[in-house]
C-alpha cells in the first residue's frame, strides 16, 4: 500500500476513558470507495453486513492513573497486507503515566512494529463524551476545542481526558484530520417533555441545563447491529422499539421508539441515571449539600474544639477556676450545647459528627461545582459502598454469602442487605428494573427486544438471569443455558459475531426477544467518519 493510499484510507479511532485508552486502525474498504460527490456510491457494492471500514489492529492502554498501565496490541487477523507484528497482552509499561504519553507510546510502537509513519493516518475520530448543542460530528479547531473544553464540567471523567488527548493528536498528528463524535448526539431526538426539567424555562435555555444523555455511540450501534440480526416481524408502520442497557463502570439505559432515542436515564450529566463504579445515579439533588456540609461543619467544629480546649488549659493554668462551658461557647453554639432538635440528646454523635441530615445555619457552606463532581463522580457507586468498582467481584462476594441460602442472592431481603456485596447487586438491580418497567409503558408494552451490552452486560449471567426472572411478568423469558454460555457462544462463532440471542423458545406463545450485543464505538465512529461527505477527500 503506497503512503498516498494509506494518507486517504486509514482512520485511527481513540476513545478516551478516565483512565484508560482504547485505539483502533481502520482502512476504508477495498469494494468501498466514496466520493465528496457521491459518498455513497459504493455501498450497493459491498456484501450484507459488511462494513464501508476494516479493522487492522486494536490496541488497550489502561491503569492510566495507577502506575505501571498495562499495553495491549491486537492485530487483526484480516490486516494481511500490513504486518503489525506480535500480539501483546497487558504488557507492564511503567513509563506510561498519562493519556498523552499513552498516545505517544502508541505511535512509536505502530512504527516499529508495521514501519508506518505518523503521516499515514489520515483521519482520527475521538470520541467526546458531552457534546452540548452539537448536533453532527465536528472538525476540531481552536474553536471546536474552546467549546468542548468548557462542556469539561459536566463530564468530568470523560471529556477532560478526550480534550487531553485532542491536544497530543494535534501535537503529533498536524496533518490528520481530528474529528468529534460526541454521545449526546444520538439523543437529539428525545421530545421536551422529556428533556426538560421542571424549572426556569429561560434560565434552562440560556445555561443549556436540559437531559442530553450519552453512550450514544454505543447505542447508535447496537440499533445499527441489531436492524441487520433481527428475525422477529416488526410492523411496518414503525422502526424498532428495544430497551437497551449499557451497563459498565458508566451505566445508563436508552428507551427507542420507532427507531430513534426516546428516553435514557442519563441527563444534564453522566451522573443520573444509573449507579456505577464510582458515580452515585439519582439521587435528592440537596444529598450532596448536606453531606459536604455536615461533613466540613463537623470538622471545622472539631477543630474549633481543639482550639478551645488549649485555650482553657492556659486559663487553668493561670487560675484554676476557668469552666469548660467557655470551649461550648467557642463553638457556635449560643446555648452552649449541641441538641439543636430539643429533644435533649447530643445531636453530634452520628458519623462524622453529625448523625442528622440538616445542618445547622452556621453549617452553611458553598458547595462548588469541583466538590459536587468529587462526591457523585468519584466518591460513590460500588466503590463507595463495597470497596471495590470491580462489579465482577461483587457477585462473586454475593454468591459467596448466599452459597448456604436456598433463595437467590435478589430475593433475600433486607437481612441479607447487611451485606455490603448484596446491598450493592440488589440496588443496582431495582434501578434497573424501574427503568425496565418505565420505558415499558413508555412504549405502551410494543417492545421487540430487551438488549443487554456494556462490559457487565456481557459478562454478567447472574445479573441477566436476575433481570430475566423479574420481567417475564412483560413477557420475556431468558434460556438459563443459553445466558450461562454468552461467552461461549460468541468464541464459537469468532469475532465477527457481535449477536447473541438468549430468548427462551415459548411454544405457542410470542415470546419477546433478549439479546446480548458486544457493542463497538469506534467502529461506529470510523464508519460514521467514512460515510460523512465533509470528510472524504
Amino acid at each position: 500500500m503506497s503512503e498516498d493510499r494509506q494518507g486517504k484510507d486509514l482512520i485511527l479511532a481513540v476513545n478516551s476513558g478516565s483512565s484508560s485508552l482504547k485505539i483502533s486502525l481502520y482502512r476504508i474498504a477495498p469494494a468501498f470507495s466514496p466520493t465528496p460527490s457521491s459518498p455513497s456510491s459504493s455501498i450497493s457494492s459491498l456484501a450484507p453486513g459488511q462494513e464501508p471500514v476494516e479493522l487492522l489492529l486494536v490496541s488497550t492502554i489502561s491503569n492510566l492513573s495507577a502506575p505501571p498501565a498495562s499495553f495491549s496490541w491486537k492485530p487483526s487477523p484480516t490486516s494481511s497486507t500490513i504486518n503489525f507484528g506480535d500480539k501483546i497482552k497487558d504488557s507492564k509499561i511503567q513509563k506510561i503515566t498519562s493519556h498523552t504519553n499513552a498516545f505517544t507510546y502508541f505511535l512509536e510502537h505502530l512504527k516499529n512494529a508495521s514501519g508506518l509513519e505518523k503521516g499515514a493516518i489520515g483521519k482520527v475520530c475521538h470520541r467526546v463524551v458531552h457534546g452540548g448543542d452539537y448536533v453532527e460530528p465536528e472538525i476540531i479547531d481552536d474553536q471546536t476545542y474552546e467549546r468542548i473544553q468548557r462542556l469539561s464540567d459536566l463530564a468530568p471523567l470523560h471529556n477532560g481526558a478526550a480534550l487531553t488527548l485532542i491536544k497530543a493528536t494535534l501535537q503529533h498528528l498536524p496533518s490528520a484530520t481530528s474529528i468529534a463524535y460526541f454521545d449526546t448526539i444520538f439523543h437529539r431526538t428525545i421530545p421536551p417533555h422529556i428533556y426538560s426539567y421542571a424549572i426556569d424555562p429561560v434560565v434552562a435555555r440560556e445555561r443549556g441545563l436540559r437531559k442530553y444523555g450519552f453512550h450514544g455511540l454505543s447505542y447508535a450501534y447496537i440499533l445499527r447491529t441489531l436492524s441487520t440480526h433481527f428475525t422477529v416481524p416488526v410492523p411496518t408502520t414503525r422502526g424498532l422499539n428495544l430497551i437497551i442497557m449499557h451497563l459498565g463502570s458508566g451505566a445508563s439505559m436508552v428507551c427507542i421508539k420507532d427507531g430513534k432515542s426516546f428516553d435514557t436515564t442519563m441527563g444534564l450529566t453522566p451522573v443520573s441515571g444509573l449507579p456505577g463504579a464510582t458515580r452515585c445515579g439519582n439521587v435528592d439533588p440537596s444529598l450532596v449539600f448536606h453531606w459536604y456540609g455536615s461533613v466540613q461543619a463537623a470538622a471545622e467544629e472539631k477543630e474549633k474544639e481543639a482550639e478551645a480546649q488549649k485555650e482553657e488549659e492556659k486559663e487553668k493554668e493561670k487560675d484554676g477556676d476557668r469552666k469548660e462551658t467557655q470551649g461550648k461557647e467557642a463553638d457556635g453554639d449560643p446555648d452552649g450545647d449541641t441538641d439543636d432538635d430539643g429533644d435533649g440528646k447530643d445531636d453530634m454523635d452520628g458519623p462524622h459528627g453529625v448523625s442528622r441530615l440538616s445542618h445547622r445555619h452556621t453549617a452553611g457552606v458553598d458547595v462548588r461545582v469541583t466538590i459536587a463532581e468529587e462526591i457523585l463522580n468519584r466518591r460513590s457507586g460500588w466503590k463507595a459502598m463495597t470497596g471495590t468498582t470491580n462489579f465482577g467481584e461483587i457477585v462473586a462476594k454475593v454468591k459467596a454469602s448466599s452459597s448456604s441460602s436456598t433463595t437467590s442472592p435478589d430475593e433475600q431481603g433486607e437481612q441479607v442487605d447487611a451485606d455490603v456485596y448484596t446491598l450493592a447487586f440488589n440496588l443496582f438491580l431495582d434501578r434497573l428494573l424501574t427503568y425496565i418497567g418505565s420505558y415499558y409503558l413508555k412504549l405502551g408494552g410494543e417492545i421487540d427486544a430487551l438488549v443487554f451490552a456494556g462490559g457487565i452486560g456481557e459478562k454478567s449471567p447472574e445479573l441477566r438471569e436476575a433481570i430475566g426472572k423479574r420481567v417475564q411478568c412483560l413477557g420475556f423469558s431468558i434460556d438459563l443455558d443459553r445466558n450461562a454460555n454468552v461467552g461461549n457462544a460468541q468464541a464459537g462463532e469468532g469475532e465477527d459475531q457481535k449477536v447473541v440471542d438468549i430468548s427462551e423458545n415459548w411454544e405457542g406463545k410470542n415470546g419477546r426477544k433478549v439479546f446480548v450485543v458486544w457493542t463497538d464505538e469506534q467502529l461506529e465512529m470510523a464508519r460514521q467518519c467514512s460515510l460523512d461527505p465533509r470528510f472524504s477527500q
